[in-house]
Formats: structure tokens, C-alpha cells, sequence
């Protein structure tokens, strides 16, 4: 069994405004030590209250560099893509500053090139679906074992058949690097799928395991 810390919520409304807080506070701790910071954040819908909360933390955000843990292969035009939600919900007002890293660059080299400047993630925020997939590492892709592999790119470009377009995602060594983890899920499902997570078995079944097993701190963070 994994054992991992676990943070309960009584509303969503709590969770995203503390878990922006927390993540505000731990990113001044990486600046006040290194003088920059590096924040990875999930797209989709769950998280954009908490990005939206976070959007509006005192940091010195000039010296932030803010990149998705995956995407879309589509335009930013299309609202699917990972890159428009973080800039409406995110990079706005004073985080308007940080320095967005875009993954979606026509050449390959290029887009690696690009995260691996930014690297390695101080506070990386994920998401986690209730097939168990984190980032875009998910289970049944064809690339999924490379993903998972120590010596993987730091990005990597990913085909999950339950998904109706290609992705880009950073890998398990990404992942696994960052100085702190926070795992953000809420309903029932998801809570299931973390239970299910939880219990030992290979990463290949279960992606988030990747980040469960981590070896700095992991909390997952819950409300219904």
C-alpha cells in the first residue's frame, strides 16, 4: 500500500482557494532560495478555480516560469487546449508577469529544448482522471512505457486511444523531480480511482502511481 498525505476539504471552494495559498507560499520559498521559481499546473476544468485563486497571490512574478503538465495537440485557439485555460485563469493581473513555457511548438527539439530550460519544477500541481492518468500518461497508450522509462525525454508526444487527439506530457523523470507534489481530485469517482491507485501494482495500470511514489513530498488534496 502507498502511503501518501492526504488533505480533506469541506467544499471545492476551500480547496482551491487554501490550495493556492499553500502553493503561493511554497513558491516564494523556491525564490527567496534560488531567486526564480517554477510552477507546473494541470489543464481541464477542475483546476481553474484554484488557478484563478492563485492568479491574484503577492509574488514577484517576473521571475515564475509557469508551464502546463501536458497538452493538447491543437491550436490555442481551440478551447481544448491546456495553454488557453492557463492563460484566462492564471496569467492574468499580476501573473501576467511569469514567463509561460509552451509546449506546443512545431519542431520537437524545439518544445524539449524550451521545458528543459525551465526544469526542474519547484511546486507541480496534477490532476488525475478516473481511469487513473496524470499529465497525459495514460493507460493503453503505445507510449506509455517510454513515458515511465528513468531515462525518458523530459517531453514526450503520446496517442491514449480513449482520447480523440494526440498529447504532449512530461514524463515520469519530470514528474518524479519535482521538489514538492500536490495531487488535486474531487467526487466520488476520482476518490475510488485514488484508493484503487493506492494499493500496490505496476504504473503502467495505474499512471499516478508515478507521482504517488515520489521521493519528495506528495499530498493529495480532496473535497467532494
Amino acid at each position: 500500500m502507498i502511503e501518501v498525505a492526504r488533505q480533506s476539504y469541506p467544499d471545492r471552494d476551500t480547496l482551491m482557494s487554501d490550495l493556492a495559498e499553500l502553493v503561493a507560499d511554497q513558491l516564494r520559498g523556491a525564490h527567496g532560495s534560488k531567486g526564480k521559481a517554477t510552477l507546473a499546473v494541470p489543464g481541464g476544468t477542475t483546476p481553474g478555480p484554484f488557478l484563478e485563486a492563485l492568479s491574484r497571490a503577492d509574488l514577484p512574478w517576473a521571475d515564475v516560469h509557469v508551464m502546463p503538465t501536458d497538452e493538447r495537440m491543437v491550436s490555442e485557439l481551440n478551447p481544448r487546449s491546456n495553454a488557453r485555460l492557463i492563460r484566462e485563469t492564471l496569467m492574468r493581473g499580476p501573473a501576467a508577469a511569469a514567463h509561460f513555457v509552451d509546449m506546443y511548438e512545431p519542431i520537437l527539439g524545439a518544445r524539449r529544448a524550451r521545458v528543459a530550460a525551465a526544469l526542474p519544477i519547484d511546486v507541480l500541481v496534477l490532476g488525475m482522471g478516473a481511469d487513473m492518468h496524470t499529465a497525459s500518461l495514460f493507460p493503453g497508450a503505445p507510449e506509455l512505457a517510454a513515458a515511465l522509462a528513468d531515462d525518458a525525454p523530459e517531453l514526450l508526444e503520446i496517442h491514449p486511444p480513449s482520447q480523440p487527439e494526440a498529447r504532449l506530457t512530461l514524463t515520469a523523470p519530470v514528474l518524479r523531480g519535482a521538489s514538492v507534489i500536490h495531487i488535486l481530485i474531487t467526487g466520488p469517482d476520482k476518490l475510488a480511482a485514488l484508493e484503487t491507485a493506492l494499493a500496490d501494482g505496476p504504473a503502467t495500470e495505474a499512471p499516478v502511481r508515478v507521482a504517488l511514489t515520489a521521493p519528495c513530498p506528495v499530498t493529495v488534496h480532496y473535497a467532494e
